[in-house]
């Protein structure tokens, strides 16, 4: 069997969206100091003829393309990634992310040092629409809930889920994973705005340990409208992310977790973050929108 370290990082870019940013994140990976990479799009049935027809004209094998006969969603995506993937580590990279140039080599080397962890998690920074350095409220938050360290280091068991329940300081699309460790737990089905931290969280509550990175060589791009308060105002979103925090505390309740309990049940970075989008509710003039936030931010109920 070949090992991980001398088998080629599987990358899987799920794609929707712009092409030519799209392009932009292959080209990221084409560039890296250590080739030993497979990279491959999972075109979910964008309506663009034009990016079957590029990855057509690719001449590096290296360089795979494949689309989907009908839109799956974005778990239905994730799904058929992690179907396809045949090396031992794999990664979601977003189709609008950038790779710099030393990523595959620093995961890879993380991954020798540390080869029974199941998550590498690597130096992020973000970027906005044109590329340029920029720091979210979100981000800056994560900053502040993410280790400090100095060196790779190893997390896992209740502290790494007491960590991340209080806060998600994870970047998803730079993630690394054992291909056979994240094919274990199923995503969870309509949660689409905590669907990364359930899976992470499953993985650890199973034993899965957690290498971060401190090295920056990803870049995440946070594009204002995606961030725009106004796309969470939707109470039925709201009332998923409560609901999913209810089913974490009940999963750490069984496993004796009891410091991951109170966060999930408290989930104060989810709070606050509804108390965030209050100006927004109440700018739409909409009241269902208003006490939708206000119940998120104030409710401990799941």
């Amino acid at each position: 069997m070949t090992s991980a370290v001398s088998a080629p990082l599987d990358i899987f870019i799920p794609y929707w969206g712009d092409p030519a940013l799209l392009y932009a994140t292959v080209e990221s990976v084409r560039t890296q100091t250590d080739d030993n990479w497979v990279v491959t799009v999972v075109d979910d049935d964008y309506p663009d003829d034009s990016v079957a027809a590029h990855f057509a004209a690719e001449t590096d094998p290296r360089i795979r393309y494949v689309r989907n006969d009908h839109n799956l969603g974005i778990t239905g995506n994730y799904d058929k990634c992690r179907e396809l993937a045949t090396g031992p580590l794999m990664m979601f990279l977003g189709c609008d992310d950038v790779l710099l140039p030393d990523y595959v080599a620093t995961v890879r080397s993380a991954h020798e040092r540390f080869p029974d962890a199941a998550i590498i998690q690597p130096g992020v920074r973000t970027i906005d629409d044109d590329g340029r350095p920029t720091e979210s409220l979100a981000d800056r938050v994560k900053r502040a809930l993410r280790p400090r360290i100095d060196e790779p280091t190893v997390f896992g068991g209740e502290q790494l889920a007491t960590s991340l329940l209080h806060g998600d300081w994870l970047y998803w699309p730079s993630l690394v994973f054992r291909t056979d460790a994240v094919r274990k737990p199923a995503f969870r089905e309509n949660l689409p705005i905590v669907q990364d931290l359930a899976l992470i969280i499953d993985l650890v509550a199973g034993g899965a340990q957690l290498v971060l990175e401190p090295t920056v060589v990803f870049l995440y791009r946070r594009h204002t409208q995606s961030a725009s308060a106004t796309s969470l105002l939707n109470g039925r979103r709201l009332r998923d992310e409560r609901r999913y925090y209810g089913v974490a505390a009940r999963q750490m309740d069984e496993l004796g977790w009891t410091r991951a309990r109170r966060a999930a049940r408290l989930r104060w970075t989810s709070r606050l973050h509804g108390l965030t989008l209050l100006p927004a509710a109440i700018g739409s003039r909409d009241a269902s929108a208003v006490r939708s936030v206000l119940e998120h931010a104030i409710s401990t109920r799941s």
